[in-house]
Formats: C-alpha cells, sequence, structure tokens
C-alpha cells in the first residue's frame, strides 16, 4: 500500500492472535496496522473454510451477468447487485441509491404538493417528460472501478463467441489525495493527513474462450470450465523474487555524517524504501522503480495546463517536496484501477509562486483530465547518478543500479546486486516475470546500520515474493452470445435452521420411548407363543374349540 508507513510487521507464520498494547510504551502504526491484518486473516479464513474459493449467499448471490439492450446490443452485461465472497474477500455490488436534492424554488415557506404540482405543470407543460429513474444495477460499461473505455478496443467485449466473464478482486490503499472527505479539515491546510483507508476494488471482465483448455467436444459444461478457468488463474501468478542488503558504501569516510562510519545503511534518517515494478512481463522487458517513503509522497493537481501542473502544494518540507529532476507518476484513480504502467515524467521546472511544475511531456490524455478522479503526482525517488543530502546538508552522489531507464523507470537486472543508496541493495532472481504493481518494502533503520529483510542462520537475505498485489478471480458466466449466459456461480444457504418446539431433553425423552415401543413390538412377534398361535392351522383351531 502507499502509505506513509514506518513498517509492516505482521507474519502469518508466526500465528500471532492479537496484539496487546502495554502501559507506558510507545504506540506505533505498525502495531495496529498488525492488529487489523489479524482480524482479516482470521475473518477471511473462516469465511473460506465454510464458503470455499467463492460463492454467494442464497437468495442474495450477486454479479449475475446478461445481456444490456440497446444501441450496444451484445456489447453490454448488466452486473446484478448482491454479495459474493472471492477467497474470503466480501465483494459487494450493490449500486448505492442517489440522493435526493433539495429543490430551490426561492420561498422561505414550503409549497404544498398541489401547488408544487401546478407550478411545475405550468413551467414544463403537462406533457413533460418524467424525470429517469437512476440504474439499479451496474453494467460492464460503468462499474465503478473498472473504467472501460469504449473507444479502446482492447475495453470491449469480445465478439467473438463464447467467452468467460470473470470477476477480478484485489485491495489498495486510498489516501486524501484520492479521496479528499479523508482529511480533516479542521486541522488545517498546513497539518498532514490522517489515517489512509483499505479499498476491495472489483472488475467484471471478459477472457476469450480461445484461451481456456476445453474440449469442444465435451460441451464445455459449467465444471469443465471452472476447472479451464482456474488452471489459466494459476497461470496468471508472477513468478518474481527479490532480495535485499545493507553494505557500506565505498568512499564511506569522505561523507561526514553523525552515524557510526562502520555502519552499513549510511542514511541520516529512519526510511521504508518501497521497490515496485512498473513494466511487468520477462525480465528484459520489465522496469522498476523505487521511493524512500514508501511511495506516499503525492501531490494533489488542481489544474493541467500543456506540460504544465498546478499544485494543490508544494509540499511541507525540504524531504516530501519536488525539485527539478525527480521522476513523477502523472496518476488518478481510473490510472491506478486498470493497472497499465505510462511513461514516468520528470519535473523539469518547479515555479515556486504559482505553485506549478514543468513536466518533461505532457501527460498521458487518457490520465488526469477530469477532476471528479483526483489527478496527482506520486514522487518516486531513484534517479540516475541523482544527488541526494547527507545529514549535514552536504550533496553527495551515490551510485544506483539500473541506470539505465526506460520510459523513467529502472532496467530489472536479474542475478546481481543493484545499489538503490545509501548502501541499500536489491537483488532480483533470475529467470522470473514480473507483474506491474507488485512491489516489496524494505525497512531501514539508523539504530542498527542496516535494513530489516529475513536472513538464514548464515545471515544470507533470504529471496521474498511481492508483499503485493494479492489479486484474486472467480468465474461468473459462460457467455454463448444471444440468449442468458451460463452461471457460473456458486451460492450456499444460511446455516440456522427452525428451532424445535421441544428442548433436547424432551426430543431425546420422545426418542427413547419410540426405541421402547418399536423394541417391544418386535419382541412380542418373536415370542414363542406368538409364533405357536400363528402356526396353528383351521383344525387344530377347531379342536382347541370343541
Amino acid at each position: 500500500m502507499h502509505a506513509d508507513i514506518s513498517r509492516t510487521t505482521f507474519r502469518p507464520d508466526r500465528h500471532y492472535s492479537a496484539v496487546i498494547a502495554q502501559q507506558g510504551r510507545v504506540q506505533l502504526d505498525a502495531d495496529a496496522n498488525e492488529q487489523a491484518a489479524i482480524q482479516l486473516l482470521q475473518a477471511r479464513t473462516t469465511a473460506v473454510d465454510l464458503i470455499g474459493q467463492h460463492g454467494g449467499p442464497l437468495g442474495a448471490t450477486g454479479f449475475a451477468l446478461d445481456f444490456v439492450g440497446g444501441s450496444r446490443e451484445l456489447d453490454d452485461l448488466s452486473i446484478s447487485g448482491g454479495r459474493y465472497y472471492v477467497d474470503g474477500i466480501l465483494v459487494d455490488a450493490t449500486r448505492p441509491e442517489p440522493g435526493v436534492p433539495v429543490e430551490d424554488d426561492g420561498q422561505s415557506q414550503p409549497q404544498s404538493q398541489s401547488q408544487s404540482q401546478s407550478q411545475s405543470d405550468e413551467e414544463g407543460g403537462k406533457d413533460a417528460p418524467a424525470a429517469a429513474e437512476p440504474p439499479a444495477t451496474w453494467t460492464y460499461w460503468d462499474q465503478p472501478d473498472g473504467h472501460r473505455d469504449p473507444e479502446r478496443p482492447g475495453d470491449r467485449l469480445p465478439t467473438q463467441f463464447p467467452y468467460l466473464a470473470y470477476l477480478k478482486v484485489w485491495e489498495r490503499s486510498v489516501t486524501a489525495a484520492e479521496d479528499p472527505l479523508l482529511r480533516e479539515v479542521a486541522l488545517g491546510s498546513a497539518m498532514p493527513d490522517t489515517a489512509a483507508r483499505l479499498k476491495v476494488v472489483w472488475q467484471v471482465l471478459p477472457l476469450p474462450g480461445s484461451q481456456l483448455e476445453l474440449d469442444p467436444a465435451d460441451g464445455q459444461p459449467q465444471d469443465q470450465a471452472r476447472a479451464a478457468f482456474a488452471k489459466w488463474v494459476a497461470a496468471q501468478a508472477p513468478t518474481a523474487r527479490m532480495a535485499a542488503r545493507s553494505r557500506r558504501p565505498e568512499h564511506a569516510d569522505e561523507d561526514p555524517c553523525l552515524v557510526s562510519p562502520d555502519a552499513r545503511y549510511r542514511g541520516p534518517e529512519n526510511q521504508m524504501y518501497r521497490v515496485e515494478i512498473h513494466e511487468g512481463g520477462a525480465a528484459k522487458d520489465a522496469t522498476f522503480k523505487w521511493s524512500r517513503e514508501n511511495g506516499s509522497v503525492t501531490f494533489t493537481v488542481d489544474e493541467l495546463d500543456g506540460t504544465w501542473a498546478e499544485l494543490a502544494s508544494l509540499g511541507s518540507d525540504d524531504k516530501l517536496d519536488l525539485n527539478v529532476g525527480d521522476w513523477v507518476e502523472f496518476t488518478d484513480t481510473a490510472y491506478i484501477s486498470r493497472g497499465e504502467p505510462l511513461p514516468l515524467l520528470r519535473v523539469e521546472e518547479v515555479d515556486l509562486p504559482g505553485r506549478r511544475v514543468r513536466l518533461s511531456a505532457e501527460p498521458d490524455p487518457s490520465v488526469g483530465r477530469r477532476p471528479e478522479l483526483n489527478p496527482f503526482l506520486r514522487r518516486w525517488d531513484h534517479r540516475s547518478g541523482a544527488r541526494h543530502a547527507g545529514s549535514q546538508g552536504q550533496s553527495t552522489r551515490t551510485k544506483q543500479g539500473g541506470s539505465k531507464l526506460r520510459d523513467g523507470a529502472l532496467r530489472i537486472e536479474e542475478g546481481g546486486w543493484l545499489p538503490l543508496e545509501d548502501g541499500v541493495l536489491v537483488y532480483f532472481e533470475p529467470g522470473r516475470t514480473y507483474r506491474s504493481g507488485d512491489f516489496w518494502t524494505v525497512p531501514a533503520r539508523t539504530a542498527t546500520g542496516d535494513v530489516e529483510w529475513p536472513t538464514d542462520t548464515a545471515r544470507r537475505p533470504l529471496l521474498q515474493s511481492p508483499a503485493g498485489i494479492q489479486v484474486h478471480y472467480a468465474p461468473l458466466a459462460w457467455v454463448f452470445g444471444e440468449g442468458s449466459p451460463s452461471d457460473l456461480r456458486l451460492a450456499f444457504g444460511p446455516l440456522a435452521t427452525a428451532i424445535p418446539a421441544a428442548d433436547a431433553a424432551a426430543l431425546a425423552a420422545e426418542t427413547r420411548a419410540e426405541e421402547e415401543a418399536i423394541a417391544a413390538e418386535l419382541t412380542a412377534v418373536n415370542s414363542p407363543s406368538a409364533g405357536t398361535a400363528e402356526a396353528a392351522g383351521p383344525d387344530d383351531h377347531e379342536q382347541i374349540g370343541n
């Protein structure tokens, strides 16, 4: 998550069930965040154990898909409201109802209903069209986190059938830069924002049937479609692994600072480094970027004029500001949700009085043109042969790894230690694939002169999979063309049942009485006297009677 946090202490393999606060101790953000992570893991593990990999509650199962008529014909799908669980994550497709505005009629006294109707008839006529009813469900084109564009061919639904419609779910952090309502305005503009949020993001997307391993001769039943989709999902997982360590830089004695000369991490402050994949794919195509502030340094964009971006603020101090030479990512809510990286831009000029910066190129037309999507700049700290300030303010040159840039990001070089800054190094395992947005975090501490990274008993850094993004999938429907799609969702019923008329003791007594009655009948049937009487013939009965 792109948030200003000190470190991440949640480790599922330790099996901690709660964080215990102690009196007189310093309370850290990591403690509260770990408690939330523990509770989320417990709740979602329970949901998976009871529900399975995915499913919805019977009678309120969301994400039923159907075709929407109109100009697009088969190029749109309706998405019904309701709830669905994917890997224990609750996903809600309910469309919020729009609010009702107050009608400003310019009168202090409220009008009666008849007066309002009369005025409406006079202004609009009796034949005035009624206001359109707001849609009750989402569609493929207006789903809240999809941000699909009909003008982009890759966003349109497939024209060749069949295809599988699936649900993609993940979580991302949201700060006040994306949602201004998170900021407490009473604190004033000079104060930073407070807590961030974790948001569940969902998208309904199509998958051409040609990408699934299905045998047409088998009729493509639902179970086979689900199994083929599961194989496709497994193939989407990235295989990248990274390690981090610190070492004492060359010529460290030439850089006077307050930390010990023997320290391997030479930064003047504690940092939370974030290494994030920018462009995914194989190593020859992949790039990465890094931030010493976990990617949390952002600047709200108020207006964009060509290459000039007017910002709400240029930063609160020298540590969190923008300078010429900084690389920034021009982004907004749609850009983040689509996960399609664009070239990073370089700050070429800073206009302090006007709170403006000039970028190396005009941002892509698909980003930052809609104010409701809250455009902003995110600063990244890598530079080719960059300078950074030492503890006494001197400017020191640091050799950085992957100095070759592509679209403003660093090329990935596998199989060797790449220096970031101040003795922090990262290592990418050879022969792996990378996914845009995946990241690792590396806390660096001045007290130890080291980074916090798992090691073995010989203190060798261990390769780690990305800390995120964790993407989850579920199949929704098999779309054949005209007609209703074949539903691939699963549903579960409630566990609760009606309370019996009697309590457990009474029911047990009744059961025992029934068993005793049955046993008595069996005894009577199998008794010798009963058997003799049943075996007696008509002549015998006559003899007995005489």
